[in-house]
């Protein structure tokens, strides 16, 4: 991809998005955002900005105008609390958004598209234990996805392949796995783990206990923002077509994440865990030996120093609310 290229990011106001396109513009690239929102912590850095609904068919034509690669990160979506109780709102939004994007495309003769998938297309009976194997690509099939969010987002993988077989557009697919960092969503219900722990830690005093959702011993992998974009450009500049994940494959429990962000904050914290609340699968992790294969890349930067800086800009932004404890 060339500089001279034009680019859109859709979901630019949203928390990868704005980040993506920092990144581009950083990297010498012509980038329009567009998003129903602008970016709710700071002005974006894109040269266009343009409030659409990408829900409306329209709309994505007029988003695709003029462009030669798109990366398509627009979506209804959030933390486990928000996805399990909106299950409907979230396939609807999404399924429109991805079919009239992929279409608008088409029609607009774009040359490269990326989807932003999850991994939260892999089968639940691959996740029943906090020792997971590590997910590779491969293991999307026999389908058992995530139910709502996750099927709606393979869906979309398979009509990505279908319009690239069908139409020659050129799509690629990139498979998040817990992506956090600063400038994102802290509060409201559609925070994700990291995020809600750095929020609760910051208002805890020293010695507080705060509300873990189920034992804690769940697993995940997180990745930090400034990995995700670096692999979604590198992603976009490659030859490869199918299916590719993103994220860290170090394997903790929440209960270890509340330790590591307690301790970046100085502070003895205790766990409190509320065993009725959602806390979707048991456990899991990426593979990362296919990234390594296709990008020669890996994310680079640790779960303590993307948490030591999601921590102090969440602190900062719930001091300057006037929310902490004097």
């Amino acid at each position: 991809m060339k500089q001279s290229e034009r680019v859109l990011v859709t979901g630019a106001g949203g928390f990868i998005g704005h980040h993506l396109c920092q990144h581009l513009v950083a990297k010498g690239y012509t980038v329009r955002g567009v998003d129903v929102k602008k970016p709710e912590y700071e002005e974006s850095p894109a040269q266009e900005f343009e409030l659409l609904d990408l829900k409306r068919r329209d709309d994505c034509l007029v988003a695709t105008r003029e462009i030669d690669h798109v990366y398509n990160l627009a979506a209804n979506m959030g933390g486990i609390g928000f996805i399990e109780a909106n299950k409907a709102v979230i396939m609807h939004d999404n399924v429109l958004i991805n079919a009239h994007m992929l279409e608008a495309a088409r029609l607009q003769g774009v040359r490269r598209y990326l989807f932003t998938s999850s991994a939260c297309i892999y089968p639940g009976y691959r996740q029943e234990s906090p020792d997971v194997e590590p997910l590779c690509e491969e293991h999307a099939y026999p389908a058992d996805a995530e139910d709502g969010y996750g099927w709606e987002k393979l869906f979309a993988e398979r009509l990505c392949r279908h319009y690239r077989e069908d139409y020659g557009l050129e799509t690629r697919i990139v498979r998040f796995h817990n992506i956090f960092g600063p400038k994102g969503t802290y509060d409201g219900g559609r925070e994700k783990s990291p995020a809600a722990m750095c929020r609760k830690i910051a208002q805890a005093l020293d010695g507080d206990t705060i509300d873990v959702w189920g034992d804690g011993e769940q697993t995940r992998s997180y990745c930090f923002v400034d990995d995700c974009v670096e692999g979604i450009h590198r992603l976009m500049l490659s030859d490869y077509a199918e299916p590719l994940n993103l994220g860290q494959d170090r394997l903790i429990s929440v209960n270890e994440l509340v330790d590591i962000v307690a301790k970046i904050a100085q502070k003895q914290i205790r766990k409190r865990h509320d065993l009725d609340k959602p806390t979707g699968v048991r456990g899991r992790n990426s593979d990362n030996t296919r990234l390594r294969e296709v990008l020669g890349w890996e994310p680079q930067i640790s779960l303590e120093a993307g948490l030591e800086k999601t921590y102090d800009w969440i602190r900062g932004q719930l001091a300057a609310r006037g929310l902490l404890e004097p």
